[in-house]
């Protein structure tokens, strides 16, 4: 169903009837409604949208989410929705007569505001809520949802991942919502919690650090917290018959992988390789950002990998495939760990903006593939720009992608979001110069370190670092048509056409992805 949007000036203007008026309109309400969803009869609830340039109707205005709470009961079958309790803590930043959150494929039993109960509706992806009283600037306002979960597959993409032994979660670029109620858009950041309830047997683990472990007749919960705010696509929780590995990182950084029980030992040479990998970016890009990291092997298939927070979902298969070279896995686990700094820490402002987190985590994938055995940096950035115009015509520039196909937004992840994003940088290095171009980076993921950036930020952070103005330039590269002269590089030409065989990271549309299939291409298992 299309969506409406509206600025939030433009909301349903506040109801001039006294509160105690309102009360009993609402309770005449809901007593009516005989477990039937009402909403209140001032105007008809709307699906609202926060204007994002490439999916105006993703995320909710009038409020900006402080925490939310996730209390999870799994039966202990992956094809039964879960049970759940999501509380929502925000602060309102407009008058606001409802409160829109993100989300379907659920049901919703019922909806409390500041403990009261509240009159809710659907409409389209949007849950609509109205509370006893109006809402003003400055409130602070707790919404506690009862609903459902649902892992069966629905008509959209993403949400829970259903694994061999239980669940995961892959909710890029909006399926939080298919999850949990939530204002579903990367610029709004909370934290999080967690309480997931699981069947003895089972192993629950989620972003975060690990707070409790109840025990009880049958089940077991487990509670974790994180400790950096989150972006609601990058939640992850996990539940199945796995083992949790720990291990210590640089600064004695905690490191949990959760793994198929029955696939550990085979698996440990691959997740011991993870301290070291931190230490190398942290050596490129300054410390790690968050209280611990580790992998989510899973037994599933995705055809992608993704930089959930602190806890990188991978399918187990890619770390037991002989026919991947150990260079091309291993540089796939660097790409998810910088999406911790690029992507996670520093979350982009609009989808506009994903560039910033593809084409840096592509960035360090490729000098860490070179540093192992795969083709060279300058070798690499030369095949993606023979492709980029291709790539550009395709799908857009960098950094003004096209809108993807309707009902499919993981259509925004093409090859332009990746190689020709690192080709970007790479053309940024090349004009400023390497060791400007480090004091880039650092500065980048430093000042804007749990926080939202644009590309704007991107363009004058440089052109503070470098000296000059950067602005015309970086233009050219980020919004152009086709592909500027590359510095350095007179000779090189874009050939109009998009080679897909270059080996690449990790989503399902990005066609260098790591597994067979009509998103992936092995990479030339000899090395290149």
């Amino acid at each position: 169903m299309p969506l409406t949007s509206r600025h939030p000036a433009q909301q349903t203007p506040r109801r001039v009837a006294p509160p105690r008026a309102r009360r009993r309109t609402a309770q005449a309400l809901l007593a009516s409604a005989v477990g039937v969803c009402l909403v209140a009869a001032s105007a008809p609830a709307e699906p609202l949208g926060i204007g994002d340039p490439l999916f105006p109707h993703l995320g909710n205005p009038g409020y900006d989410v402080r925490a939310y709470d996730l209390d999870l009961t799994y039966s202990g079958s992956n094809d039964r929705p879960l049970e759940a309790v999501t509380t929502v803590d925000a602060r309102i930043t407009a008058e606001l007569d409802r409160i829109n959150l993100d989300f379907a494929h659920g049901t919703v039993r019922s909806v409390e505001v500041d403990g009261e109960p509240a009159v809710f509706t659907g409409v389209g992806e949007d849950l609509v809520i109205t509370p006893d009283d109006g809402l003003d600037p400055g409130d602070s306002v707790r919404i506690t949802v009862r609903h459902t979960s649902d892992p069966r597959p629905g008509d959209r993409e993403g949400g829970w991942v259903r694994t061999a032994d239980g669940l995961a979660l892959a909710n890029q670029a909006d399926a939080a919502h298919l999850v949990f109620p939530c204002n579903d858009h990367p610029s709004d950041k909370a934290m999080f919690t967690f309480r997931i309830t699981v069947p003895e047997g089972h192993t629950a683990v989620a972003n975060g650090l690990p707070t409790a472990v109840d025990r009880a007749p049958g089940t077991t919960t487990w509670s974790y917290r994180t400790r950096n705010p989150m972006a609601t696509e990058l939640a992850q929780v996990s539940i199945g018959r796995s083992t949790v590995l720990h291990r210590t990182g640089p600064h004695d950084l905690p490191l949990r992988d959760v793994v198929p029980t029955e696939h550990r030992t085979a698996l440990e040479p691959w997740l011991a390789k993870t301290p070291a990998q931190i230490r190398w970016m942290e050596d490129r890009v300054g410390r790690y950002p968050f209280a611990t990291y580790g992998l989510l092997l899973a037994e599933a298939s995705t055809g992608f990998a993704l930089e959930t927070q602190t806890l990188s979902l991978f399918e187990r298969d890619l770390f037991t495939d002989p026919a991947l070279p150990v260079w091309y896995v291993e540089s796939i686990m660097v790409h998810e760990l910088a999406h911790q700094w690029f992507g996670d820490s520093v979350s982009p402002r609009t989808w506009a903006d994903l560039w910033l987190n593809e084409g840096h985590a592509t960035w360090y994938e490729a000098l860490y593939a070179e540093k192992r055995g795969g083709r060279t940096l300058e070798a690499r950035m030369r095949a993606a720009y023979e492709s980029s115009d291709g790539w550009r015509a395709a799908g857009g520039p960098p950094a003004a992608p096209k809108p993807p196909e309707p009902g499919r937004k993981i259509g925004i992840f093409r090859p332009g979001v990746y190689g020709g994003a690192a080709l970007v940088l790479y053309a940024l290095r090349q004009e400023i110069g390497q060791e400007a171009f480090d004091r880039l980076e650092r500065a980048w993921v430093d000042r804007h370190r749990d926080g939202n950036a644009s590309t704007a930020d991107f363009v004058r952070l440089a052109s503070e670092t470098a000296g000059r103005d950067l602005t015309g330039f970086l233009h050219a590269w980020l919004y152009d048509d086709t592909t500027p002269p590359m510095p350095g590089h007179p000779d090189w030409r874009s050939s109009g056409r998009a080679v897909t065989a270059e080996p690449g990271p990790h989503t399902r549309e990005h066609p260098h992805g790591h597994l067979p299939g009509p998103h992936g291409h092995r990479p030339d298992a000899g090395g290149e």
